[in-house]
């Protein structure tokens, strides 16, 4: 007990005894905490370093495409399936090159900001224009889709409203010619498609200004993008040569083995 004498304290010997003896026990206590602690910390694994940004920790799934998906750039399966009913053999087709009863058709499904569209189009197309379209064995039918967002889709309105006049293949050939040597999905503001109508020689650029705006040409590219998700092509470039699907921009080589193969 504690007793009071004027104005001194005495504290119970007795006391003081058990409050020590407590707090012995609570040093012990917390000296063994503070051990398990350390050798927690000194056996534990050490933990994986964080992804980088963008890093996709969980195995790669492949997805159904949707209006404006992200897809592989290059996705080389040179056993990938050729979808079925994709041609449309019309003589007077505008995103055509080729005649009409060569006895092989190549499709390409192409997005304008796809720079392994733009490989293709600068480093294999002049060549099998120049060997195999300009003699007849060869057609090639363009077919557009926006799986890079809404700019793809303006590239792609811009590059039909050229073919209304005639001049498809060179709108292309000048788009493709201005992609960034480093890659990437280069921009396509409305006046950087305009100069590449001026570029290609369209010549009636107040006509091409307005067809920009043409319901009826939006209409056809959003067609084209949804045929092309239903028939299952989920990578650009994509090609059907004869019966023999190719995805991903193949080396000329690639092409030449798989003429000579249909042409028999």
């Amino acid at each position: 007990m504690t007793e009071t004498s004027g104005e001194k304290t005495f504290i119970d010997p007795a006391k003081l005894q058990g409050q020590l003896r407590l707090s012995r026990i609570l040093n012990v206590a917390l000296l063994l905490l503070v051990a398990i602690l350390v050798v927690v910390v000194v056996v534990r694994p050490a933990a994986a370093p964080a992804p980088e940004a963008g890093t996709n920790t969980e195995q790669s799934q492949p997805s159904t495409p949707t209006a404006t998906p992200t897809v592989p750039e290059q996705n080389v399966q040179p056993e990938a399936k050729a979808p079925a009913s994709h041609l449309r053999a019309q003589a007077d087709d505008p995103l055509a090159v080729g005649s009409i009863d060569a006895p092989v058709v190549i499709s390409e499904w192409t997005d304008y900001r796809c720079p392994y569209c733009a490989l293709f189009a600068n480093e294999t197309l002049p060549t099998l224009l120049k060997d195999y379209v300009d003699s007849g064995q060869v057609r090639i039918e363009f077919n557009d889709v926006f799986f890079f967002g809404d700019e793809s889709f303006d590239a792609a309105v811009a590059a039909r409203a050229a073919a209304a006049q005639g001049y498809y293949l060179p709108y292309i050939e000048a788009l493709y010619a201005a992609a960034p040597e480093n890659g990437g999905h280069p921009p396509m503001p409305r006046e950087k498609l305009i100069g590449f109508a001026q570029e290609a020689g369209v010549p009636d650029l107040k006509q091409f200004e307005a067809d920009l705006d043409s319901e009826e040409i939006k209409a056809a590219v959003q067609a084209s993008h949804n045929q092309a998700v239903a028939l299952g092509v989920n990578s650009v470039p994509f090609f059907v040569v004869g019966d023999q699907a190719l995805a991903g921009a193949q080396p000329l080589e690639v092409f030449q083995q798989v003429i000579a193969q249909q042409l028999g």
